[in-house]
């Protein structure tokens, strides 16, 4: 019985030694990087900003020999860094080889980021930092697939084509026919457009905020550029039908030229008021100062 509590007493100051140490790790590393302690305190996880300020976590964990055997680390990184450790490193060690890794990583995300912002990217929808892969919308129903090298990101990707066979090939062909042409000098984007010969689609969200609607009356998304139509010189269009089962979008300016050819609109002050061209409906167009 002697016997056993001296066990468990020298555990107990094995284990304090443990947790006391460990606490003193953490303080060098920072409280406040800490986002998650496992009850054991065998697990921990740190949030870690790189230079670019996205957000990145490493996982460590500890087996029951540690600090003589070397820490564990995982992240959402495509391949993760040789730990140096000796029986003297501390925690700091590896948040700061884990720092030193991201910096590597810079140039790859950044690449990255511009095709996800710049290119109609399909899958993955949501990206997470670790995948190097991603299929874009090239048009005609094709699609290619660019891996993307993470230790030298701006080098020719290996890539796959989807689509349409006479399409697809037609793609391919262009593809190895000027993939001499790439060279690290140039923006990435505008290497796969000249590689491909063609203008790539942007995102769907982007082009559906570029997108100008046709006015009703000239057809017209914007406006000729003229001195005499003052301010709306090169505009889009600027008025709607109120119904909203037409919704006809126009230029104020040409629904008001309309509304003057039509006997029974009727004007008060700089106002115009009538019939919707399409339903018949009632509106209102107010008459600028170059059209009165």
């Amino acid at each position: 019985m002697e016997h056993n509590e001296q066990t468990r007493c020298s555990e107990l100051a094995k284990s304090s030694t443990f947790y006391r140490s460990l606490y003193s790790e953490i303080e060098e590393v920072g409280w406040e990087l800490l986002v998650r302690l496992g009850g054991d305190l065998t697990f921990l996880s740190f949030r870690i900003l790189d230079a670019k300020s996205r957000v990145h976590f490493v996982e460590i964990e500890l087996d029951e020999t540690y600090p003589k055997s070397p820490p564990r680390a995982s992240a959402d990184v495509p391949y993760i860094f040789d730990l140096k450790w000796s029986i003297s490193s501390r925690l700091k060690d590896v948040v700061q080889q884990f720092q030193k890794h991201l910096e590597k990583l810079q140039e790859f995300w950044s690449t990255l980021d511009d095709i996800d912002k710049s290119l109609w990217v399909v899958d993955p929808k949501q990206p997470s930092r670790s995948m190097s892969h991603r299929q874009i919308n090239i048009g005609n129903d094709c699609f290619i697939m660019l891996y993307i090298d993470a230790d030298d990101p701006k080098s020719l990707p290996e890539c796959r084509f989807m689509g349409p066979g006479p399409v697809v090939d037609s793609f391919r062909r262009i593809w190895q026919r000027n993939r001499r042409k790439w060279t690290k000098d140039r923006p990435y984007l505008e290497n796969i457009a000249c590689l491909l010969e063609t203008q790539l689609p942007r995102p769907i969200d982007v082009q559906k905020n570029d997108q100008q609607v046709e006015c009703g009356i000239c057809y017209a998304q914007c406006l000729p550029v003229d001195d005499e139509l003052g301010d709306n010189s090169g505009s889009g269009t600027d008025y709607r039908c109120d119904n909203t089962t037409c919704n006809k979008a126009f230029h104020s300016v040409c629904l008001g030229d309309w509304l003057r050819s039509i006997t029974t609109t009727r004007q008060s002050f700089d106002v115009l008021f009538g019939n919707c061209p399409y339903c018949s409906e009632p509106v209102a167009v107010k008459i600028t100062n170059s059209r009165k």
